[in-house]
């Protein structure tokens, strides 16, 4: 695949006239990017820019136009033959907006840009994040044509320079998804109650420091050996239960299932709670003894560990991926070898006896995000850093 000619920018500094931003995702409901670009929309508002979201929309779409960004609905994630449609719908908009820069997130909204960029009247410049370990093929190598590419972990930076070759090493920055301080303070106290009302709901966990593992239903996030981890804390004679956050979904009946059978086959099905995902997930890991992050499969990053850790909460997680380059920097104490049960139920055990307190200053943070995002654009747009002060989280 050739790039195209160097794109010709209309942008000024920010200091003689406001950059309009436009960053494109497949919907605004959940997830790590969705996050960050409300996150750099509210930088870019406050800096005196004009953001702009293309999406289908979603229960955050309110937010960011609460914030100061713009909104245009426009499903560029539907992988139907209906995607062509969109290549020529996206053009028109963005020949109306006359965007300085195009921020793709996500790999179908990417490759629907490329191909609506032909028909643009002005060429904006070219941002692309990689916010997965994504399966490495044609599909996925779209979000390396970026004139700059944000990768949101130094592993995800290596992943993409180990398989896409043509990438120049010289084109990425590293820019990690990070916490926000004010909403995960260092020694959050949890509501007065709050355990006895999570016990009563959950009468696993009386009387019992708890393991907590928040994720949702799916065998990759390691729920199976969180049970076995537990099950061998209890043959070592160590006093703990556990909480499977966010376990319990519609449509994963039958997994829930199989996790209920293993659990009671290994004695410690009167120790496990299943629960749903929980809007208080703040004062759960507050009150919990140690936050697990065991899943099996590599991820980019590791949301989890950054905000237990900022809580001041113990974190115990397998050494791979984002969640290992993370725990590795930031809590050692907590790594153990992919795999390794037994290991992690003897460093659970070393935990819950003693456990170092995390040092949640050192964590990468929301602001650090905004700001290292806003230089990225600057790099292209104006060819000058970005004041963090123009940053607020």
């Amino acid at each position: 695949m050739k790039r195209l000619p160097e794109p010709v920018s209309t942008a000024q500094s920010p200091a003689i006239a406001p950059w309009t931003i436009v960053q494109l995702l497949p919907a605004l409901q959940t997830g790590g990017a969705e996050r960050s670009a409300l996150e750099v929309s509210r930088a870019l508002v406050a800096a005196g820019h004009r953001s702009i979201v293309i999406s289908a929309g979603g229960r955050w779409q309110a937010r960011l136009e609460a914030e100061g960004g713009e909104h245009h609905s426009l499903d560029l994630g539907s992988k139907t033959w209906r995607a062509a449609l969109r290549v020529g719908e996206l053009a028109r908009l963005l020949n109306r907006l006359r965007p300085d820069l195009v921020h793709a997130r996500s790999r179908l909204p990417a490759w629907i840009y490329w191909y609506a960029r032909r028909k643009l009247l002005v060429q904006p410049r070219f941002v692309t994040t990689v916010h997965g370990l994504n399966s490495v093929n044609p599909y996925s190598a779209i979000l390396t044509r970026g004139e700059r590419v944000i990768a949101v972990s130094r592993c995800t930076r290596e992943h993409l320079l180990r398989h896409y070759p043509k990438l120049r090493a010289a084109d990425i920055r590293v820019i990690p998804r990070g916490v926000d301080p004010a909403e995960f303070p260092a020694n959050w106290q949890a509501p007065a109650g709050k355990r006895a009302e999570l016990e009563a709901l959950y009468p696993q966990l009386k009387d019992l420091p708890w393991l907590t593992l928040p994720g949702r239903g799916t065998r990759l996030k390691g729920h199976a050996d969180a049970i076995k981890l537990l099950a061998r804390l209890k043959q070592d004679g160590t006093h703990a239960s556990l909480l499977l956050l966010g376990v319990v979904e519609a449509g994963r009946e039958s997994y829930l299932a199989e996790l209920e059978l293993l659990a009671q086959r290994l004695g410690v099905r009167e120790r496990v709670a299943f629960s749903p995902s929980r809007s208080d997930v703040r004062d759960v890991m507050s009150l919990s003894a140690i936050v697990l992050q065991l899943s099996t499969r590599p991820e980019s990053f590791g949301r989890v560990v950054v905000e237990a850790l900022s809580l001041g909460r113990p974190v115990l997680g397998y050494a791979h991926g984002g969640v290992g380059e993370l725990l590795a920097e930031h809590y050692p104490q907590g790594a153990v070898p992919l795999g390794d049960v037994q290991g992690a139920a003897r460093r659970a055990a070393s935990l819950l006896r003693e456990a170092p307190a995390p040092i949640a200053a050192r964590l990468p943070t929301i602001a650090q995000l905004q700001a290292r995002s806003l230089s990225v654009y600057a790099e292209l747009l104006a060819g000058a850093a970005v004041d963090p002060a123009l940053c607020p989280s």
